[in-house]
């Protein structure tokens, strides 16, 4: 049975017994947060440069629930994490991720734009993410402007089976993207693997739309701008779950806090750190 008709049929069950239902299947009592996911975007991009080693390293250290990471492909097939289309604004490089081999993006440095200690930071190699942080911390892996790379999601599939994490019990990942027709590949792909839309737009946020998206998607990942407790409260009638981004802020932090909402992606992991 497909995770969509199990949707459809035991919503109540999976509440019960899904670890991602956790967050919002039971209340915080008085005076308490409710648990929410913390998710580090494209690491701990505060303190380190985003989509690096030492980004990720330090969102681990401080006790992110997910690293949030940037898929793309080189011009010779490689998938590769990093956030822009372009290589200009965080690197020493210049030119599309898509139009470099991986040997010409491996020689840029990804780190000193952030700081003369970060000198040295390599793009990574979307395996090379898998290897080192799958089973230490969840994974949150957004497809970028996967239109520019077609057969992108295979390939994804492909690196996540080799690795045995298209599996139910390796719930600790998640693919996103702006892209929805992508997410919908996805689902069809790795129909055990959850699955998030991405959107700013207010026009996503329709009971219409949001069903459409449920027949597919297991998060609904807008933009702070736009949550309401009325779209927090639709999007779990649905049976779906609602992460926002992008934290930069207390109180954003707090905000989507008071939302009730599953996830909050953040620059600053601390923000959202319930020791804090």
């Amino acid at each position: 049975m497909s995770k969509k008709l199990l949707i459809s049929t035991g919503v109540a069950f999976s509440l019960l017994f899904s670890p991602f239902s956790q967050a919002f299947a039971e209340e915080p009592t008085v005076g308490e947060r409710k648990q929410v996911d913390n998710v580090a975007h494209r690491g701990a991009t505060a303190y380190a440069p985003e989509n690096t080693i030492a980004g990720f390293d330090l969102a681990v250290e401080m006790k992110a629930d997910y690293i949030e990471i940037d898929v793309q492909r080189s011009k010779d097939g490689e998938l590769v994490v990093i956030h822009d289309t372009t290589v200009d604004r965080t690197t020493d490089g210049t030119g599309k991720v898509g139009d470099l081999t991986i040997e010409q993006l491996r020689s840029l440095d990804a780190g000193s734009w952030k700081g003369e200690q970060f000198a040295g930071e390599r793009i990574p190699t979307f395996e090379e993410i898998l290897d080192r942080y799958h089973g230490k911390v969840g994974i949150l892996i957004e497809l970028k402007a996967p239109e520019l790379y077609p057969g992108i999601e295979e390939q994804v599939a492909e690196a996540l089976k080799d690795r045995n994490l298209d599996k139910p019990q390796n719930e600790k990942i998640i693919i996103q993207s702006f892209n929805f027709e992508s997410m919908k590949k996805m689902d069809q792909i790795l129909p055990k693997v959850p699955i998030g839309v991405l959107t700013s737009n207010r026009a996503h946020t329709t009971p219409e739309a949001l069903q459409e998206f449920s027949t597919y998607a297991d998060w609904f990942n807008p933009s702070y701008g736009i949550v309401t407790e009325e779209l927090v409260n639709q999007v779990h009638s649905l049976g779906m779950q609602i992460g926002s981004w992008t934290v930069r802020s207390q109180e954003a932090a707090d905000f989507l806090f008071e939302m009730k909402v599953d996830a909050i992606i953040s620059d600053y992991p601390d923000y959202v750190d319930p020791r804090n």
